[in-house]
């Protein structure tokens, strides 16, 4: 049955269905939906009739719903494996050397045949007993083609009246410890880039940083997180938001155009939803919360019809990056959720 879950409501009976500018048209009317934006741009919006309260958000404890799920074997594929992820990585410094960026976030997507009956309802009540997230959500509409589940702990962006709030990760660690200086560089330059994003949509003087490289805590990792605020302008929708703010700065890298040119050069998969956005605007309420969609699983058909389960990872490259090291932040980033989904880790 399509439905969607988020951290603290549920959402059932489909509306409507619409992609593309129409979806951010749409969310800036009426009507509460659920959404998912690709890294690469497309937009899809699902409007639901029924929206309930979750009083027990948190407490999902797996087969909860009556759907269990099966674990995976470890034959897991990556669009890019070590040496190519480890040559990005070099690729990178060399163009930051050359002055034509700054900052990169290379990612690569892994991915593994699902069984025919396998129900993605099982895995995301695994994650939330195994992995809670502040913005954990499950999207399924098979007529808007979505089979989503996500564990992130990042917001993109929240809406509240007309305050607007984005509180980007950057810097990654198994303990505050082990952060390194160009950890807390990351974060700060993705703090600007953040900020030049709001600015072009906030009233003047109102965008401000309220918290810069706080320690948050996460299940198997530790990161370091900024808030940026600013108060949206009076006229601007969501066509002018995400015109301004996507793709989230903290997933590309900056500057955000020679960025985006780096990643294409060098990604040889599409995201898909992993680094684009994930969850719900409620138009009606003038409300909002959309995650960054890491920490996030998507299913997916190829042109022969098989079913495949996507998930990625990726880590921010700067000049001080060790390449190697990078790898293995990306592999840090993805044990615990490819544990759970191939019953390697226990909830």
């Amino acid at each position: 049955m399509d439905h969607a879950r988020f951290a603290d409501r549920d959402a059932r009976r489909v509306l409507d269905v619409r992609h593309g500018d129409a979806a951010l048209d749409a969310i800036s009317v009426e009507g509460f939906w659920a959404v998912v934006a690709t890294f690469e741009g497309d937009v899809t919006a699902v409007r639901f009739g029924d929206v309930t309260p979750r009083p027990d958000a948190g407490s999902t404890v797996p087969g909860s719903d009556g759907v269990t799920w099966q674990p995976l074997d470890r034959a897991w594929r990556s669009s890019l494996d070590r040496t190519a992820y480890v040559g990005a990585v070099e690729e990178v410094r060399q163009r930051i050397a050359a002055g034509t960026v700054y900052q990169v976030n290379v990612c690569r997507v892994l991915s593994h045949e699902l069984p025919a009956d396998a129900d993605l309802d099982g895995l995301d009540s695994l994650l939330r007993q195994g992995n809670p997230a502040p913005h954990a959500a499950r999207i399924r509409c098979g007529s808007a083609g979505l089979d989503v589940v996500s564990a992130s702990p990042e917001l993109f962006l929240s809406r509240r009246g007309r305050r607007l709030v984005t509180r980007p990760i950057k810097g990654t660690a198994a303990t505050a410890e082990a952060m390194l200086p160009k950890d807390f560089a990351e974060n700060v330059m993705i703090v600007d880039l953040m900020r030049n994003d709001l600015s072009h949509v906030c009233d003047p003087g109102t965008v401000a940083v309220e918290a810069l490289c706080e320690v948050e805590e996460h299940p198997g990792l530790v990161h370091l997180v900024s808030t940026v605020s600013g108060r949206l302008e009076a006229d601007a929708g969501w066509r002018e938001v995400f015109g301004a703010t996507f793709p989230p700065g903290s997933v590309s890298g900056a500057p955000k155009s020679s960025a985006l040119t780096a990643i294409a050069d060098l990604e040889t998969a599409a995201r898909g939803p992993y680094c684009g956005a994930v969850g719900w605007v409620d138009a009606d309420a003038g409300e909002a919360e959309l995650a960054v969609g890491i920490r996030t699983f998507w299913a997916e058909r190829d042109a022969a019809g098989r079913r495949w389960l996507r998930f990625g990872t990726g880590a921010g490259i700067t000049w001080h990056s060790d390449p190697e090291g990078e790898w293995a932040e990306t592999e840090l980033k993805a044990a615990r959720l490819i544990g759970l989904a191939a019953g390697t880790v226990t909830p």
